[in-house]
């Protein structure tokens, strides 16, 4: 881990606007309890369309790339000691 200055252009709850250093345009600050609902809502959304229904291919591809941030979000924070702010078992 390092500390480093970034800018805050938005401390909106759950929307936080922020350009971190070297980045030439700012970002979305996602909390992780926040992206953990949006990947369970992913997966409802892709249950609810047969794979064979318009849309169904990109709406799958935003699930797993959703996913893909979770993921590291989850490594990261075991990697650092840090408990996860949701239940890994609460069903949706």
């Amino acid at each position: 881990m390092r500390t480093e200055i970034v800018e805050i252009f938005s401390d909106q709850t759950n929307a936080a606007i922020m350009r971190h250093p070297g980045r030439a345009f700012p970002g979305v600050l996602v909390q992780g309890d926040s992206l953990h609902a949006l990947c369970h809502r992913a997966d409802l959304a892709c249950e609810q369309l047969s794979r064979k229904s318009p849309g169904y291919e990109e709406l799958n591809e935003l699930r797993n790339a959703l996913w893909s941030y979770l993921n590291h979000y989850k490594a990261t924070l075991q990697a650092h000691g840090i408990a996860l702010p949701f239940s890994e078992n609460r069903s949706f």
